[in-house]
């Protein structure tokens, strides 16, 4: 088996990795704040880019909109742990350490606000969107960098890239990326028109 965690899996790397080894990734997603509450788990086949399905430790995990309803499948929401007050969740922080305030703004009514964004498809597997405080409004859409980046990644002339909001005086923001191009290719206009439509095809 192999593993990985600490920044989103772009599908093309899990396919790579699988041509090179023969291993499928199994991704997984927890915080410093958790343990791993979705995950890949042995027996489980997992799908190229998806952080997997929650963990059997924490049932309460939920996608909720920005006031706190459950979202259905194929829209994006925050990650959220429901918690009881009677009971304490197991490999769940109790705060932060003489930080009551901060605490108080991810945990309240007992349900602890990841931060994070995800999508759950129709069997359950969630993928990762971004931070809610990283995602992009332009012209009244929410955008994901890790999205737009893994299609970017997919694309023969794109060893690296990130992606991220650029002021615009119409939209608010625009998706700007900045791009590592592989060794066969060198910039130019024709890449950047042919690279934007790969992204919006």
């Amino acid at each position: 088996y192999a593993t990985t965690a600490g920044e989103a899996l772009n599908p093309e790397v899990f396919n790579r990795f699988k041509e090179y080894t023969g291993l499928s990734l199994m991704e997984g997603f927890g915080q410093t704040e958790t343990t791993l509450t979705l995950a890949n788990l042995v027996g489980s086949h997992p799908k190229p880019g998806s952080m997997g399905r929650p963990s059997p430790l924490y049932p309460g995990l939920a996608l909720v909109d920005e006031d706190g309803n459950e979202v259905p499948n194929g829209v994006v929401g925050e990650i959220v742990l429901r918690t009881r007050p009677d009971k304490r969740q197991a490999g769940l922080f109790q705060g932060y350490y003489r930080n009551e305030e901060l605490t108080k703004e991810v945990w309240h009514d007992n349900i602890y606000h990841t931060g994070d964004t995800a999508w759950r498809d129709e069997n359950g597997y969630f993928w990762y969107v971004g931070r809610t405080d990283d995602v992009i409004k332009s012209s009244g859409y929410r955008i994901g960098p890790f999205e737009i980046e893994s299609v970017l990644m997919e694309h023969p002339a794109v060893l690296e890239c990130a992606v991220t909001g650029a002021p615009d005086p119409v939209r608010g923001t625009v998706v700007k990326a900045t791009i590592v191009l592989t060794s066969s290719y060198s910039s130019s206009e024709e890449l950047k028109k042919e690279l934007q439509n790969y992204v919006k095809k």
